[in-house]
């Protein structure tokens, strides 16, 4: 599927779904799954203070250095391996910066339905080694906090992986349940599907046996898999 693009000078913007001026119906979002924007920001830009509600935000870092501040009294600066989950509740003001002066940030930005209204807001941040993704999928985010990944208020499990050559990964699907899977940078195969940085593929278990996702022939591939309800 195709992308949509916005190129503001400062933050060049891939969205994988509707998002701000772009606008497909055909691309609202998969299950749960609202938003995946990968976004470049120049350095020292960004975005300033603005507000979100009802929605579970994750950002996953690529690139660079990204300086994170919110109405909740947290401020850090996250690095590759590093992840945020924001669950954006009742309300919250937040500005994302990069904080270099010098060289562009490279990250995700992912947005995930919660599973009703009016949370409060909460905040959690994770550093996941790059040898934990090495060749598998490495749990970021879940409703149970399970692996010692973020807890999200939603039946979604969210993975990183990172493949190279003979590396392979499988993912059993529940009968009933869905993923998708968006390559941040590399090639990979999925299930036998020739995939390239930026592309994006759904994977449904609509049976009583349930399916596997058969992650495998990466090429300095980094990818993110969501195991949806």
């Amino acid at each position: 599927m195709e992308r949509g693009f916005a190129d503001h000078g400062w933050l060049r913007s891939f969205h994988t779904f509707s998002f701000a001026d772009y606008y497909d119906d055909a691309h609202m979002g998969f299950r749960a799954l609202r938003v995946i924007n990968e976004d470049r920001v120049a350095p020292g830009k960004g975005f300033g203070t603005h507000p979100h509600r009802d929605m579970e935000i994750i950002s996953y870092v690529i690139d660079g250095a990204l300086a994170h501040r919110d109405s909740m009294g947290h401020g850090t600066t996250m690095r590759p391996g590093d992840v945020q989950r924001m669950s954006a509740g009742t309300g919250v003001l937040h500005s994302e910066f990069n904080a270099s002066r010098a060289e562009p940030v490279h990250f995700m930005q992912i947005w995930i339905l919660p599973d009703r209204r009016g949370h409060a807001p909460s905040y959690a941040q994770v550093t996941v080694p790059a040898e934990e993704k090495r060749g598998r999928l490495r749990c970021l985010a879940s409703p149970d906090g399970r692996d010692g990944s973020l807890s999200i208020n939603q039946d979604a499990i969210v993975y990183a992986g990172c493949f190279e050559g003979p590396e392979i990964a499988s993912l059993s699907l529940s009968p009933g349940r869905s993923a998708w899977l968006q390559l941040a940078r590399g090639r990979v195969r999925a299930n036998g599907e020739a995939l390239e940085a930026g592309d994006g593929a759904a994977f449904d278990a609509a049976g009583p046996e349930g399916a596997t996702l058969r992650i495998e022939g990466g090429e300095a591939a980094e990818l993110l898999v969501f195991d949806l309800a």
